[in-house]
């Protein structure tokens, strides 16, 4: 909200003396209250009727906070009293519950101009925010069913996948036959599936929490938790970025195993740094013209060995920070992965 909304009030609806609110955008969709220092309600424009169901001038010289969610109510007058104490004109958008007429509460964003009005005042702007809270709600909900359906399969597929390896291994003690390192592989690839799976559960879920990680350290615990036969890594960085530690290890360490999968064993695998992110790169063959545009795809895979869900997942944990990957010619002729939009430290 403009910082100069309400300078020029003149007039007062109210029976304070000097609230003036000719100029303000009274048919607004929006909710504007006026407050005193204190809180105290001045002025409610008429969408509050339509907000929360309150006649016009039904709140107006209640302490506002009365109305707020016990939940919320100290954190939101705290962001208040910043406003009326503090030089910084900065406006910050703040969400909460308010209650509404009928004793239940709907969640609200508002925002507060840091320049009071001549008389001492100070306008709020509030939204109606329930809708997107709903659907906040809800995906929440989808998330956590997701991952509890994606937790339980996975472990009833392990027991007999378990049991299975177990006797291929006893098999393979007691001859020699092509057949079972078939079987075997099989296997291997059932796990690496089943491990996908339960990653996909998760790293499509906002990130909320989030740390400084230092990324060459984070690369070289990566690299020796993934095999690499007989590749090399080189660190060409030196910055720490602010990131969910577990997630950029998933997506590094995805990068790094499709390299050595694609690149071969001796591939060298480079990470470093870019203006706004970092990148990871191979010097090995690169990626098939014809492969390129179903890279990030769900199952799509260049390999028999591959699942098809590393670059999947990759990109989905950028998503989730926020961030944006692509893939590029690597400098020797590889392939190199950008990740952009990163927040430095």
């Amino acid at each position: 909200m403009d910082n100069n909304c309400g300078a020029n009030i003149s007039s007062s609806p109210s029976s304070e003396p000097g609230v003036a609110l000719d100029v303000l955008p009274l048919h607004s969709t929006n909710l504007l209250t006026v407050l005193n220092e204190k809180g105290i309600i001045q002025y409610e424009s008429p969408a509050i009727q339509r907000i929360y169901g309150f006649e016009q001038e039904k709140l107006v010289d209640e302490q506002v906070a009365e109305y707020f969610h016990p939940d919320d109510r100290e954190r939101v007058m705290t962001a208040f009293r910043t406003i009326v104490t503090s030089d910084d004109s900065t406006v910050k958008a703040v969400e909460y519950r308010h209650e509404q007429a009928d004793g239940t509460y709907k969640w609200v964003e508002s925002v507060a101009s840091g320049n009071p009005t001549p008389s001492g005042y100070y306008v709020v702007n509030t939204r109606d925010i329930s809708a997107q809270k709903e659907r906040e709600q809800q995906l929440k909900a989808t998330n956590e069913r997701l991952e509890e359906f994606a937790s339980i399969i996975s472990h009833d597929l392990r027991n007999p996948l378990n049991v299975a390896q177990a006797q291929v291994h006893l098999a393979q003690e007691e001859c020699e036959s092509d057949h079972l390192d078939d079987v075997v592989g099989a296997h291997d690839r059932m796990e690496a599936l089943i491990d996908d799976l339960l990653t996909l559960s998760r790293v499509g879920q906002q990130v909320s929490e989030m740390e400084p990680v230092p990324l060459a350290s984070l690369a070289e615990t990566c690299w020796q938790t993934v095999p690499t036969a007989d590749a090399t890594l080189v660190t060409d960085t030196d910055q720490w970025l602010l990131a969910d530690r577990s997630r950029l290890r998933q997506l590094l360490e995805n990068l790094i195993r499709n390299a050595v999968e694609h690149g071969g064993e001796a591939v060298t695998v480079t990470v470093g740094d870019l203006e706004d992110g970092f990148y990871v790169e191979d010097d090995g063959t690169g990626i098939p013209p014809t492969a390129r545009a179903q890279i990030f795809e769900a199952g799509n895979s260049t390999t028999c060995t591959g699942t098809g869900q590393g670059l999947n997942i990759a990109k989905q944990i950028a998503d989730a920070h926020g961030w944006q990957i692509q893939h590029t010619d690597g400098t020797n002729g590889g392939a190199r992965f950008e990740i952009t939009g990163v927040e430095p430290i």
